[in-house]
């Protein structure tokens, strides 16, 4: 019996993933083990194996198809003595382009089911999950494929006019309607009329941002997975994550100064190269590290009705990489030396910018740390990537006038502010966690004790 190869998830978290290239094609013959394709995921591009030895009987994703769902299946394996006959030729692709492979779902109307048996009154009738509506209330009926097509497209599926029986939106008029030849409703679009608050959860419609502007004024780039998994999320965490701010100036004159004499230490190699050289944003992590340690209760993240304590120091890294970011977690971090962070954080980053990243070096943790200092920020307030609790930002640092004992003198200082869940982090523990972060950073050699 042929063998389906569906689309794997490589992280807990995957819905849908890019099948980016394939290493076989049909009639190839594979064995377990064998790299078959490439998934790219909005955080990594990774290798898939056959589990299973055979023929490659069909393919039925083709390279480069975004959006594939996971567990939909990509391809077919036939066994030992089996030919492209055993196929089941009725399973369907899982990006078929015609309405006949999506069947009706349950907010159809029966009525216009070619076969339906019921009075067209009876079939109308209002099921749990009803038609979009236009403006003024009355519904739309579309198809599955022509919703789908109008969702990933940004267009109200209200301000499209159907052409098919009854006025059923079809994937012609989706299409016709991406392209310009038929103009959309004006004064259908479901999101104009609704509520302000509404409108303000779901943000403007890409249709509707595009009419703001003149065509040829601009250049429309569709966004990738990173970025709509970014805008998701952050987008999700403004809006369920109850934040709150701290801000505390930090000296770090003596962090500069220890980091000096720690690098001047640092042997060199054949090309006569330190072998390690350290960054103000090591001792952060450190510190951080150790802090959360200090105050347990602050190292935590909230589980829907509990909070999870967590025993490690688990702090992820905000990496900036072209289109987007990766928060790659160094783990057990307040049991590593400068060094071993330095070590960790440059090769986390390295991979994450060439997508390199395994799942587990990227998920987990209870913090992070968001350092904009080398880009000259003063100070700024990060959005919290759940399910972490607490985020710290760092600033740049710079020389500050500031007053001791009477007297006006001059230092470096930086800014760090944190911002917590208040679920899981209240005020005056936020305040504790950051002040003895601020003693560790001020007076390093404490990172030792």
């Amino acid at each position: 019996m042929p063998i389906d190869i569906t689309m794997p998830a490589l992280s807990p978290t995957m819905e849908e993933g890019k099948l980016a290239k394939w290493h076989v094609k049909e009639g190839d013959s594979v064995s377990s083990g064998d790299v078959i394709a490439e998934i790219e995921t909005d955080k990594a591009t990774m290798e898939v194996e056959a589990v299973d030895e055979g023929k490659i009987g069909k393919i039925l994703v083709e390279e480069g198809t975004d959006n594939v769902k996971v567990n939909a299946v990509i391809a077919v394996l036939l066994q030992e003595g089996e030919d492209a006959s055993a196929i089941d030729a009725a399973a369907p692709a899982p990006k078929a382009e015609t309405p006949k492979a999506e069947a009706p779902k349950a907010e159809e109307p029966k009525a216009e089911a070619a076969a339906a048996p019921a009075p067209a009154a009876k079939a109308e009738a209002p099921k749990a999950a009803p038609a979009p509506a236009k403006a003024g209330g009355e519904r739309v009926f579309a198809s599955p494929l022509a919703k789908r097509l109008a969702k990933e497209a940004g267009i109200e599926i209200a301000a499209i006019s159907g052409t098919g029986p009854k006025g059923r939106v079809i994937k012609a008029d989706v299409e016709a309607a991406k392209s310009g030849k038929t103009p959309l409703k004006a004064a259908a679009s479901a999101t104009s009329a609704a509520p302000a608050g509404a409108a303000m959860a779901g943000g403007l419609s890409k249709a509707q941002v595009l009419a703001l502007y003149e065509e040829g004024t601009y250049e429309l780039v569709p966004a990738d997975g990173m970025r709509k998994t970014i805008a998701a999320r952050l987008t999700e965490s403004k809006q369920t994550v109850p934040h709150f701010y701290l801000t505390v100036d930090c000296k770090i004159d003596a962090l500069l100064a220890a980091r000096e004499q720690i690098n001047a230490t640092a042997p060199k190699n054949k090309d006569g190269k330190p072998e390690f050289k350290l960054s103000v944003n090591d001792f952060v992590m450190k510190a951080w590290a150790i802090a959360l340690q200090r105050v347990p209760t602050a190292n935590a993240t909230w589980a829907g009705d509990s909070i999870l304590y967590h025993k490690r120091s688990d702090v992820a890294v905000a990496v900036a990489v072209p289109g987007g970011l990766f928060t790659p977690v160094v783990k057990s971090c307040d049991t590593k030396s400068l060094r071993e962070i330095s070590e960790a954080v440059k090769d986390l980053a390295t991979r994450a910018r060439n997508k390199k990243l395994m799942p587990h070096e990227y998920q987990g943790g209870a913090s992070s740390v968001s350092n904009l200092g080398m880009f000259g920020i003063k100070d700024f307030a990060a959005v919290i990537n759940p399910p972490h609790g607490t985020i710290l930002a760092v600033g740049v640092g710079e020389e500050r006038v500031y007053p001791d004992k009477g007297e006006i003198k001059i230092g470096q200082f930086m800014t760090c502010t944190l911002s917590c869940d208040h679920r899981s982090v209240d005020g005056a523990l936020g305040a504790e966690v950051l002040g003895v972060f601020k003693g560790l950073i001020e007076n390093p050699v404490m990172m030792l004790a």
